[in-house]
């Protein structure tokens, strides 16, 4: 049984809307022109990390991947298009054979990233890589900032699990993604049961403060709850007095109890009386949970405190105040002619207002110290330096049209923690500063 089968709301079998009307008649205009074949190389990249951020995480590159093998116009699409008079007759003839057979590098997910990194590279014709810029940009800037911010507080929870919790404060489509990010970047399970069914992410949750209101007493509601789901659960104690319903909690459950949880109050000073409390009344493994609107901040204050898990929502789906990674889908790089084999030319935008671009099909490495910490992040074109040849980073994800690399969620995720553990300690500082790597262009040639 598939999710389609099931009628959730998270299978899509077409992506080829998901992309803004000009892309379709700058594609109508070149082919008119004769110049929509030509070799075209274009780059996903992002000129400044959000403000304080000290590195990127890549998120979205798998859900990229299947929007790319979705990205067909079928009957239904083309009628729309057709209706709506968006591109001619010709286009649209050439959209129903569209299938993309170009190559695809990038940065693997879960890798880190810096300002002018080639995160992605879309290679083939013109028309072909025209079309995706939206979808792959909604994707990748999307996951990325939510996988940034997991991330973030995954650093600061200093290894106590954190759970996401964020479905009720996004668009229901976007919270299966935000939970895909959240696990990638450090989280150890959702609330969101759509993530768990389609990304194998572990899900949890016991009641809510309705469950207690709904009977005529805490006692009754926890009664309730522990006959059903064991001593083993996590009972809300914060509904009404939270010294009376942890001693009521432990009385019920015993000390067996699993875990309690507090939403409200300030955390810290809540979270020592409940220690003790409980150490007390003989629960001496009954773990702490908080949630409340928590951010990395937040979590970061709470490191001395007797808390074992947290629970974060909107602070995770939102970005923690970034929700988006601000990357952009830039031509780097065409060929001279539309004949076979012509060469590729770097091609660039001139402007002011920093939107300025490097031209060149770019290669990426991460240069390390004596001590094998990461120390640079170099960005060049033409061949690659002989040193610099066993630490490249991009990956080719797509050849021929066809996905090469795909790999399970959690191999991303080992990824991350990986790349995160191999930069500088600073890395790791919640305080405003600069990226903690620089970014250092390397011209090596034509970069064709």
């Amino acid at each position: 049984m598939g999710v389609a089968d099931l009628g959730l709301p998270v299978d899509v079998p077409s992506t080829a809307l998901f992309t803004d009307h000009y892309e379709l008649t700058m594609l109508q205009a070149a082919l008119k022109a004769g110049t929509a074949g030509r070799r075209s190389v274009f780059e996903v990249f992002t000129r400044r990390l959000p403000d304080g951020r000290r590195y990127g995480v890549v998120g979205g590159t798998g859900r990229v991947l299947d929007a790319v093998e979705n990205f067909r116009f079928d009957a239904d699409v083309l009628a729309f298009l057709r209706e709506r008079r968006v591109v001619d007759e010709p286009t649209l003839e050439w959209l129903a054979d569209y299938r993309f057979g170009g190559d695809i590098w990038g940065y693997p997910e879960g890798e880190v990233y810096f300002p002018g990194s080639p995160i992605m590279r879309v290679e083939g014709s013109f028309g072909e890589c025209v079309l995706l810029e939206t979808v792959i940009l909604s994707i990748l800037n999307h996951d990325s900032a939510i996988a940034a911010a997991a991330s973030r507080m995954a650093s600061a929870a200093g290894g106590r699990p954190l759970i996401e919790m964020g479905a009720r404060r996004t668009h229901e489509l976007a919270a299966v993604a935000a939970s895909r990010a959240a696990y990638l970047g450090g989280f150890t399970s959702t609330s969101d049961l759509a993530a768990g069914f389609r990304y194998n992410i572990p899900t949890v949750g016991t009641s809510a403060h309705a469950f207690t209101l709904l009977h005529d007493s805490e006692r009754d509601a926890f009664r309730a709850q522990v006959d059903s789901l064991g001593r083993d659960t996590t009972l809300l104690v914060d509904t009404y007095d939270v010294t009376e319903a942890v001693r009521t909690a432990v009385e019920i459950a015993g000390p067996e109890l699993g875990s309690v949880r507090i939403d409200s109050g300030d955390l810290l000073l809540v979270a020592h009386r409940v220690r003790q409390q409980l150490d007390e009344l003989g629960a001496r493994d009954t773990k702490i949970i908080v949630t409340s609107d928590l951010d990395e901040y937040a979590i970061a204050s709470l490191a001395a405190a007797p808390v074992d898990a947290y629970g974060v929502g909107t602070q995770l789906v939102t970005g923690s105040g970034h929700p988006t990674a601000s990357m952009v889908y830039k031509l780097v790089a065409r060929a001279e002619t539309g004949g076979a084999g012509a060469p590729l030319v770097p091609v660039a935008k001139k402007s002011t207002g920093g939107k300025t671009s490097i031209g060149g099909r770019k290669w990426a490495a991460r240069r390390l110290n004596a001590h094998g910490v990461a120390e640079a992040e170099v960005v060049g074109t033409g061949p690659v330096p002989d040193r610099l040849a066993g630490r490249q980073l991009l990956v080719q994800l797509v050849k021929g049209g066809e996905v090469v690399a795909r790999e399970p969620l959690d191999a991303a995720r080992d990824r991350h923690a990986t790349a995160r553990a191999n930069l500088p300690l600073s890395a790791t500082q919640l305080s405003r500063g600069e990226p903690v790597l620089p970014t250092e262009y390397v011209h090596m040639g034509s970069g064709s």
